[in-house]
């Protein structure tokens, strides 16, 4: 089951953290399991969804709810506190500036997250594709992850000052003081098996970063897996491309640096050692389930309708 998120407009502006937690993972997770009769689910983040589902698993551990029996971290930060490049743009004059223009709008515009992060590459995401296109009269390349690199989102007012505001610049849910629904939540909460994937050139959500995370979550079966490449090809790597290899260490998390000098690097793909970590936390094999019934009915075929809405500018 994949969760597609709204592509929000001004009459979002009061969706927060606590939506995305509730609507996004419990409520879908419930919804998943009156529609299988299972009583468990292995779930996945990426990226932002990483950190919400961080959140989602601290709140039901909170709440002695075991629904999900594993979890998987794709790229996704829950210690802020070495963001890593993206840090030069969590400073409060431009955190200001963007919690401004969201009291104006209601929501940050798609715009300002894609400038943003193609400032940190800017001469691969700026210069050279102006210089190449303007200047020689060359035509872009039809290359499939730069079309979905423009592919970018909005995201709720609300929802980006607590982002900005509470989980990256005073990093609460690092220090356990972070409330939603009437509790403080933490790592220290999350304690189902781990498998955490990062990549190793990410300027997203650095590795270092992420590391820092996953080694104060209180889980006994943690897997960490640095993947060659950035935030989007090293995860959109599939076997049959044999290409961009990954890193694994079993040894304890302590210093991210020590971690990558001791660990084992493996040729291709890291999918076949996360299916190969998945099939020993899940149950037997049963045919493919036909969507929809009575209580569920199909709406629309894949991939939804939220793809097709195009971004107001």
């Amino acid at each position: 089951f994949i969760v597609s998120w709204v592509n929000p407009d001004e009459t979002y502006a009061d969706v927060g953290l606590d939506s995305y937690v509730d609507e996004g993972f419990l409520t879908a997770i419930n919804e998943v399991k009156k529609i299988t009769g299972e009583e468990q689910v292995n779930a996945v983040g990426y990226c932002i969804a990483g950190t919400t589902l961080a959140l989602a698993l601290s709140l039901l551990k909170k709440r002695k709810d075991k629904s999900i029996k594993s979890a998987t971290f794709f790229t996704a930060l829950t210690d802020f506190e070495d963001p890593g490049e993206m840090g030069v743009f969590l400073e409060d004059d431009f955190v200001d500036g963007i919690e401004r223009q969201v009291a104006d709008q209601g929501y940050l515009h798609s715009f300002f997250m894609s400038r943003t992060f193609s400032f940190l590459r800017a001469n691969d995401l700026i210069y050279g594709p102006a210089i190449r296109s303007y200047m020689m009269g060359e035509a872009p390349p039809a290359f499939d992850l730069l079309y979905w690199n423009g592919d970018s989102t909005n995201l709720p007012g609300r929802f980006v000052v607590e982002y900005l505001r509470g989980l990256c610049q005073e990093n609460q849910f690092a220090k356990g003081e972070l409330e939603l629904f009437g509790e403080k939540l933490g790592m220290k909460d999350i304690t189902v098996p781990v498998c955490a994937i990062t990549c190793e050139t990410d300027h997203i959500a650095a590795w270092k970063g992420s590391y820092n995370g996953v080694s104060q979550f209180k889980s006994k079966d943690k897997t960490f897996i640095v993947s060659e490449s950035g935030h989007i090809a090293g995860i959109i790597n599939p076997p049959s491309k044999k290409k961009y290899g990954h890193y694994t260490n079993d040894g304890p998390m302590e210093d991210p640096e020590a971690w990558l000098e001791g660990a084992d690097y493996h040729e291709g793909s890291w999918w076949p050692r996360w299916e190969s970590w998945l099939k020993k936390r899940s149950g037997k094999k049963v045919p493919a389930r036909i969507p929809g019934d009575e209580s569920h009915p199909v709406l629309c075929p894949a991939p939804g309708t939220y793809v097709l809405r195009s971004t107001k500018i």
